[in-house]
């Protein structure tokens, strides 16, 4: 894989719907990983604070009511500020064919569900850099 040239990974939009999940997650990435996070808990909130909040990365839960995960990156991809936001899904759903449909949308890397907390920051710095 091309090495791409980003800047310092900071910044992250989280959305996960369960409000369990997205507490730890973010726990971990702002005391280990010590990012900024805001935190959503659906697609709809997330396209509310992507423009204010200008993110690094996107970091999408695929299964949510309403609008999944794919759907909430088509919504952000319609925004100037996120049209090209890097975005890294996390799903329990990690066959090879739903892994290459998240590649196709564009996604730098998927993380399976269940996830270690304490290493998610480390993953995501990661894929952020190949």
């Amino acid at each position: 894989m091309n090495q791409v040239s980003r800047g310092p990974l900071t910044r992250l939009l989280y959305v996960e719907d369960d409000a369990d999940i997205r507490a730890i997650a973010t726990m971990a990435l702002e005391m280990v990983g010590g990012f900024t996070i805001n935190a959503c808990s659906s697609g709809v909130e997330a396209l509310a604070a992507a423009g204010n909040f200008k993110p690094d990365l996107l970091l999408l839960d695929v299964m949510m009511p309403e609008m999944d995960g794919p759907s909430t990156l088509s919504g952000l991809r319609n925004l100037e500020q996120t049209a090209v936001t890097p975005v890294i899904f996390m799903t329990a759903k990690v066959q090879t064919t739903e892994m290459a449909y998240y590649l196709s949308l564009g996604a730098l890397g998927v993380i399976a569900k269940p996830f270690d907390p304490m290493t998610l920051p480390d993953q995501l710095r990661q894929m952020w850099n190949s």
